[in-house]
């Protein structure tokens, strides 16, 4: 759901690439390597809300709720539902960042601008207020508490010895791959190796706290104390209206019925690096949206606050903290234990790497395809394997990591090439932000949905990326241990490309997506104009005097942009501006290929495996594309057309 603040408050303050998003959707590259896989998946529409499953599982009887990220579900559940409220016995938050003194805050990203919020809070702070303003009873569990309990090398020495469980090898396994990535470098704030059991501590101290009686029982795994608090939604001046605040400008009643003037009222932080939160002539922030606040009076909320994680009773233990030692043997019992890992669920299952034998015929041009993920970017991408080699040589895949699907999305690209038997084709992770951007930020991507019929759809290739055969290659992060295994970068697959022509050869590129990676290549490698033969760009909107519009569907004000230009619009004058030579396709071209034209010629040709899937792909679009008004923008997602001038 999105925040009902801030619009991508919480996802620019998270690093979109390694060390960031790319690096937990993938679990570090252990998700696919290790865990089963089972008959559910991902479908369009037919998943349930987090609101639904919510508001079934607190209709059927009291429950208590943990919350360990941003509190906006469950405040629009108790919104949309407000007689559920009686059904929630008590809340649990993981997050917060309760001293009054210095700052206290995790949001690194942003510390020199907010140097008190915490990302959880940070993530949707009126949703927050909500929750904790509600009268239902809360414990929280903020950074003041989980700050406490850092993890340790004992504390790994003595797990690496304890793994008689799948879950316990698979936690091992992850806590380890983010040791390994902080061994060395710094994480924001000049420490090299700190890294808490932030979520794992609130839940042990949530069970321990439902065991022993939240009321008068004592918690056997942290100290806790009642304390007033309240969140933090806005910063001073209060009432006065400057376009950062989507609950009071540019309305003539405030939303949620807030109070003009009131703690909502003022400005709202709206990027990481916002230069309203930096106190002038000094480095010092003084904006503090998203931090929970010790108060007196009646705007505080009596709650109970974990202060600290309790020493290990047993002095003669390695491990330091109580939690520590519940957290093994917990995950080591032999009780509800996982059934399976992915080596067992598939015993005959062998990570074999599928690559062709051409012989001494002759070959055609070499091509490096260039696209951003989207589903009609894969239907090109089999598209190019399926052509005579003779006519393409498929040289290296780049992906984008700014168009219409997340960076990890990269591991379906090597389930496609594993499926075709091209495991040798050498696939560079691009740019996760627009050409001259800060690292972090949302950019023109919040253009595309985040949900249903954006993000999500083209993340899961519409719920049938779990259909395809799992490769043996995968998205690696970067590693101190193993360098050799890391994810090659796009610029390093061009440079690798490069080596590989015969003398006087040339590359022709073809880009299905923003030309974030091109214009970078173009920066950083002065002679590759040399080398590229031509390049066809799918994108622009070229009007001919007709009333023609774009494709940029969720912002009504650019009536005439495509996307592709509009989500890296300095990168596109980049190329366009060099002396590459340039094809375009157009969207007025786009358009002409129907779902109707691609699937009545997939009827006349023999079915074979990849038909098949990319029959069942295009009928699914087409299904979604006609009935339902979410997925209208669908006619022009195919982009097969950018080929046959080929």
């Amino acid at each position: 759901m999105s925040s009902t603040a801030g619009g991508c408050r919480y996802r620019q303050a998270i690093p979109p690439g390694r060390s960031g998003r790319l690096d937990v959707d993938t679990n570090s590259g252990l998700r696919r390597a290790f865990l089963p896989q089972g008959p559910r998946r991902y479908r369009p529409l037919r998943q349930p809300t987090a609101q639904q499953v919510m508001a079934d599982a607190v209709s059927a009887g009291p429950t208590t709720v943990f919350l360990f990220g941003a509190h906006t579900n469950l405040a629009l559940l108790l919104m949309a539902h407000p007689r559920l409220k009686r059904n929630i016995e008590r809340v649990y938050i993981s997050g917060g960042a309760v001293r009054t003194a210095d700052p206290a805050g995790n949001l690194f990203t942003a510390f020199a601008t907010n140097p008190f919020a915490e990302f959880n809070i940070f993530g949707d702070p009126f949703a927050a207020y909500q929750v904790i303003h509600s009268g239902i009873p809360i414990t929280m569990i903020p950074l003041d508490a989980t700050n406490t309990i850092p993890v340790t090398e004992e504390f790994i020495s003595e797990f690496r010895q304890r793994q008689l469980t799948y879950e316990a090898q698979y936690c091992f396994l992850s806590l380890d791959q983010v040791l390994m990535r902080l061994r060395g470098r710094s994480n924001g704030h000049g420490s090299t190796t700190s890294y808490y059991m932030w979520d794992s501590f609130a839940a042990g101290v949530a069970l321990s706290s439902m065991r022993n009686g939240e009321i008068d029982g004592g918690n056997d795994f942290a100290e806790l104390e009642y304390m007033n608090i309240t969140v933090v939604t806005s910063n001073k001046p209060y009432g006065e209206r400057d376009g950062s605040n989507p609950f009071f400008d540019g309305r003539a009643s405030p939303r949620f019925g807030l109070k003009e003037g009131g703690v909502h009222s003022g400005h709202v932080q709206t990027g990481i690096r916002d230069s309203f939160c930096l106190i002038p002539g000094s480095n010092r922030g003084r904006c503090e949206d998203g931090y929970t606040r010790e108060v007196s009076g009646p705007e505080g909320v009596r709650v109970r606050v974990a202060t600290r994680a309790k020493p290990n009773t047993n002095k003669n233990s390695s491990l330091d903290r109580e939690f520590f030692k519940s957290f093994l043997e917990v995950l080591n019992r032999p009780e509800q234990t996982g059934l399976f890992s992915i080596k067992t669920q598939f015993p005959y299952y062998r990570e074999v790497l599928y690559k062709p034998v051409f012989g001494n015929g002759s070959k055609g041009k070499p091509v490096i395809f260039d696209m951003d993920m989207s589903p009609g970017d894969y239907v090109s991408l089999i598209y190019l394997l399926k052509a005579p080699r003779e006519a393409i040589d498929l040289k290296g895949v780049f992906v984008n990591g700014n168009g219409w699907a997340n960076i990890a999305s990269i591991d379906i690209v090597y389930d496609i090439l594993h499926m075709m038997g091209r495991d040798d084709i050498p696939v560079g992770l691009g740019n996760t932000t627009a050409l001259g951007t800060p690292t972090l930020g949302c950019n023109n991507s919040y253009a595309i949905p985040h949900g249903s019929g954006g993000f999500i759809d083209s993340d899961t290739l519409y719920g049938l990326a779990r259909s395809l055969p799992r490769s043996p290659r995968r998205y690696a992060p970067e590693s101190t241990d193993h360098p050799e295994s890391r994810q090659p970068l796009a610029f390093e697959v061009w440079q690798s490309v490069r080596k590989q022509l015969d003398p006087g050869e040339q590359i022709t590129v073809l880009t299905n997506g923003p030309l974030t990676n091109l214009a970078n290549i173009s920066l950083s490698d002065r002679d590759a104009s040399s080398v590229i033969e031509r390049v066809y760009v799918v994108g622009v909107l070229i009007k001919d005097g007709g009333d023609e519009n774009g494709d940029v569907f969720t912002v009504p004000s650019t009536k005439h942009a495509e996307f592709n230009m509009f989500l890296d619009p300095l990168a596109a004058k980049t190329v366009l501006e060099s002396d590459l030579k340039i094809t375009l396709i157009p969207l007025t071209v786009q358009r002409k290929a129907t779902f109707e034209d691609v699937l009545a010629a997939l009827e006349d040709i023999p079915h074979t495996r990849e038909s098949k899937f990319v029959n069942e792909l295009l009928s699914l679009l087409q299904d979604l594309q006609r009935r339902r008004k979410l997925y209208h923008h669908l006619v022009t997602i195919i982009h097969i057309s950018s080929f046959f001038s080929l």
